[in-house]
């Protein structure tokens, strides 16, 4: 596609540069990663986006993982439509605020209690803060490479030590915001030995993606998770499940459930909005009875709980539970995985293909991603190649090195054949 077909984007992006900062209303969809300027949709249907343009592409965002039954999916165009029609926003509760948080608690045992909110940053930061307030201690513990939203405390980044207060990432983050805040790196569980070593009564919470998402697709080993429980348990800190990516994608229960382990507390987006602006956070009744007005820790939300998000999510995690796309999914997600993989190989490029049930990431790197130095050591340019070769193709993957694809339930096996055929083409052909 060249950018003759992109004409309409184009003019588009040109408006909204003058009226937006940087044209768009979230950094991941400038295209910063790949080069070049963001298209433009008009509309999705299933599988499919299409833009102001007229061109169609075979869809592996999803809106960045929530349309894991693709878009416009008709029972829950039609409870969104109901909802609507009875009022869009009435601050006050209703009923389908309980349905919802049954459903979520129902698939997740370790939430015993549960907060609906607006967005993942609303809920990390509320998580957060409850923690500390259910614990009197003020620090915590993040992983580089992890992304809990745009909160003050969690925008910092690494240091050279292995455990390092942090420094801001961000102007307009004080050092005061993030002084409490220890960054570790991922997979290293002799890190968070040390650190409670260090801290021993200081933590009040660890907060990770169980998998990653945010630095390209990373799955923690066995002795992460082990020492995550053990030490946190041992010294009365409260373990944070982000699970804003991958509560109800790569398992109707989340990551905990494929891992076996139970959270203090986790923080759900995406999915459990059904696409529409819904996140939640909860755990441990004893934790989550300290938030207002059960409790002191304050937080409040004048849209939480909205009638046509709850409508959305909770019709998205009833269809979920009683038609489970996740087998399908996962048969799927084995093929896509191993075409793109074979591709990379074919056309002689260093690569790693890194999974967890419909998320992954093909990572143009000689070496496995474990934590974010390795994953920074990726191609970058070589994978702006890919992407661009890829749109040409009809098919829009992330547009960056680090992030995860994602696909739904309406791709079918023909547009993973479709995929992967277009795949070996661009990669064939890039140098």
């Amino acid at each position: 596609m060249t950018d003759s077909k992109r004409l309409k984007s184009q003019a588009a992006f040109a408006k909204a540069k003058r009226l937006i900062p940087g044209g768009v209303n979230s950094p991941a969809r400038a295209f910063h990663g790949v080069g070049g300027e963001p298209i433009f949709i008009s509309h999705a249907s299933g599988q499919y986006l299409f833009d102001i343009d007229g061109n169609r592409y075979l869809d592996y965002i999803g809106s960045w993982g929530p349309m894991i039954l693709g878009h416009a999916q008709p029972q829950v165009i039609e409870a969104i439509r109901i909802a609507a029609e009875k009022g869009t926003s009435f601050g006050a509760p209703t009923e389908n605020e309980s349905r919802l948080a049954e459903l979520i608690m129902a698939a997740v045992p370790s939430i015993e209690r549960v907060r609906l909110v607006s967005s993942g940053t609303e809920a990390t930061m509320s998580a957060i803060r409850v923690a500390r307030g259910a614990t009197g201690r003020e620090k915590i513990i993040k992983f580089a490479g992890c992304y809990h939203g745009h909160v003050d405390s969690l925008l910092v980044a690494a240091g050279s030590a292995a455990a390092t207060l942090g420094v801001p990432d961000s102007p307009g983050v004080t050092a005061g915001n993030t002084k409490d805040t220890i960054v570790l790196e991922y997979n290293d569980p002799q890190s968070i030995v040390d650190t409670f070593r260090q801290f021993p009564t200081e933590i009040a919470a660890i907060i990770l993606e169980p998998i990653v998402g945010n630095m390209g697709t990373v799955v923690p080993t066995p002795e992460f998770l082990k020492a995550l429980r053990q030490e946190t348990t041992q010294h009365g800190a409260v373990l944070i499940f982000d699970e804003v990516m991958t509560g109800f994608r790569v398992a109707y229960g989340g990551a905990q459930s494929l891992f076996g382990i139970e959270p203090d507390m986790t923080t759900l987006g995406k999915i459990v909005g059904g696409g529409l602006p819904l996140a939640a956070y909860g755990g441990k009744a004893s934790i989550m009875d300290n938030v207002m007005p059960a409790g002191k820790v304050y937080q409040a939300g004048t849209l939480s709980g909205n009638p046509l998000a709850t409508a959305a999510g909770a019709t998205t995690l009833e269809i979920l539970r009683d038609d489970p796309p996740y087998e399908y999914l996962e048969t799927q997600a084995s093929r896509l995985a191993a075409g793109l993989k074979n591709a990379a190989d074919a056309a002689g490029f260093p690569s790693q293909m890194q999974r967890m049930g419909s998320m992954m990431t093909l990572f143009f790197n000689e070496a496995p991603v474990v934590d974010w130095p390795t994953a920074n050591r990726s191609d970058r340019k070589r994978f702006g190649k890919y992407f661009w070769g890829l749109m040409e193709e009809g098919v829009y993957m992330p547009c960056s090195q680090f992030e995860a694809l994602f696909f739904s339930r309406t791709h079918r096996p023909e547009d993973i054949d479709e995929t992967i055929d277009a795949a070996h083409r661009v990669l064939a052909r890039m140098e």
